[in-house]
């Protein structure tokens, strides 16, 4: 196997022998008009439509052709929330997407559109906390999650392969089928087709989901904040220090 080739390449091509389906055939069942000697080439990329097919068609995760994830196959009809499309730059290395409160709007109905996902910023972390995973930033719309998270800042959230991974009281963004929320999670005792969405500020009400209503989680890890004002806190505890100087000061010159 030529190691030149990208991963999803070669992924591409070692997933049509395993599933016994010639060039020709596999194109005719994934919609590639061109055949699939290209792809396997590494002339050709893989189309958002192809992926999206052999998720379709037969289970196969998006992060796995990438070489993102170990798990080759996935049950889309049973908790899976993992990403439904990634992107990758020139290099061939992942980027985060940046989901603005307006795209926010539109992004559970162009959930597998990659076109779509063309117009988002994108951008790379050279952090040793963004490696080895999928992530994307959303805006936070509304004060439903204040003190901690306030209207209008970025959460950069880590993409969860599917809900039984999910934790407890952890605060997600949940891409629903009409909206996208940031929430804290818990899971619901003896129901385990629901989950269940809580805000932190206490004039909101908790909400109970279903499970297959959820296209895609992920799990808060940091967040982007413009504008700091400066704490009353902080500036009373410089004068609280200050004045402490000043007492020693003036002991000390007692003393001599």
């Amino acid at each position: 196997m030529d190691t030149k080739l990208s991963i999803e390449a070669r992924r591409f091509k070692k997933l049509r022998e395993e599933l016994h389906h010639t060039q020709q055939s596999f194109a005719e069942i994934l919609g590639i008009k061109s055949g699939t000697a290209d792809i396997e080439r590494g002339k050709t990329k893989l189309s958002g439509k192809v992926v999206m097919e052999l998720l379709r068609q037969f289970n196969i995760n998006p992060l796995w052709l990438f070489g993102k994830s170990f798990t080759q196959f996935v049950n889309v009809n049973g908790g899976d929330v993992s990403p439904k499309v990634i992107s990758i730059d020139k290099e061939d290395k992942e980027t985060i997407l940046l989901v603005n409160q307006k795209a926010a709007a539109g992004y559970p109905h162009n959930i597998q559109d990659v076109d779509w996902y063309e117009s988002l910023p994108a951008f790379n972390i050279p952090l040793p906390e963004y490696r080895n995973a999928t992530y994307r930033g959303f805006q936070v719309e509304g004060d439903s999650m204040l003190p901690n998270i306030r209207p209008n800042e970025w959460v950069l959230g880590r993409a969860v392969p599917s809900i039984s991974e999910a934790s407890d009281s952890k605060i997600y963004i949940v891409v629903l089928h009409d909206s996208v929320l940031v929430k804290k999670l818990q899971k619901v005792p003896n129901a385990p087709d629901k989950v269940r969405l809580i805000s932190l500020n206490e004039d909101y009400l908790p909400i109970n989901v279903d499970i297959n209503d959820i296209q895609e989680l992920w799990m808060v890890n940091s967040k982007l904040t413009f504008g700091i004002d400066e704490p009353t806190e902080s500036g009373l505890l410089r004068q609280l220090q200050q004045s402490m100087e000043e007492l020693k000061g003036q002991i000390n010159n007692l003393n001599t």
